[in-house]
């Protein structure tokens, strides 16, 4: 059986993604051990909350070289919330903070206002449909999100920073937030991420994790 990790650093959610695997019959391990991380088949990095505590963290455990090891060998890595917000190059939130750098981009706050002048909430909170960024559902061919549009496109938000990745091809779901696009997923070689949250996204979310598991 494969061997799939889901890092403990300290930050966030890390047991509802390992109970969200269960339940598909994938028994995670739940490790900050920088071996197991770098030996890994498969790497999951959840989070919530502030990007600078989680960057702290990661430097603190020596977890920050370990990703960088595994993310090397071309392995499956998928970052969730944060842990997808890290791998940017950078984050504006409370100042600037220098991110893993794996995929080349920014983490910005979601604007206030809609392109046609209207006020939005923030932070973005809710159920929202996947948009695929480059023309239909079969540009997921071959990522995580294949298939999910099988099962309902809708998955749960709870953020006010997206990711803003430098080559827009790395960008492959987002959500229409009236008029404004937020970035939703995004693909760059063997990493995947996902700013919402599958462990609380019913079947749809179900069905993203049993993807990346497959790849």
């Amino acid at each position: 059986m494969s061997d799939t990790i889901v890092v403990d650093y300290g930050i966030g959610n890390v047991f509802s993604v390992c109970n969200a695997l269960r339940a598909i019959g994938c028994e995670a391990k739940l490790t900050g051990d920088l071996t197991a991380i770098r030996k890994a088949d498969r790497v999951i990095l959840p989070g919530v909350g502030a990007f600078a505590r989680a960057m702290d963290a990661l430097h603190a455990k020596g977890i920050s070289d370990a990703l960088r090891d595994f993310v090397d060998t071309g392995r499956p890595f998928l970052g969730i919330c944060i842990g997808m917000q890290v791998l940017m190059d950078r984050s504006s939130e409370f100042g600037d903070t220098k991110g893993l750098g794996f995929v080349p981009g920014t983490v910005e706050r979601i604007a206030a206002v809609s392109p046609s002048g209207q006020h939005l909430r923030v932070p973005h909170i809710g159920w929202a449909p996947l948009v695929p960024s480059h023309g239909s559902g079969e540009g997921w061919n071959g990522t995580a999100l294949e298939g999910a549009d099988d099962v309902g496109y809708a998955v749960y938000f709870v953020h006010s920073y997206h990711c803003r990745p430098d080559a827009p091809e790395r960008l492959i779901a987002h959500v229409d937030y009236d008029g404004l696009q937020i970035t939703a997923a995004i693909r760059c070689d063997n990493i995947t991420g996902v700013q919402f949250h599958p462990e609380r996204s019913g079947r749809a979310g179900q069905k993203i994790l049993e993807q990346f598991l497959a790849t």
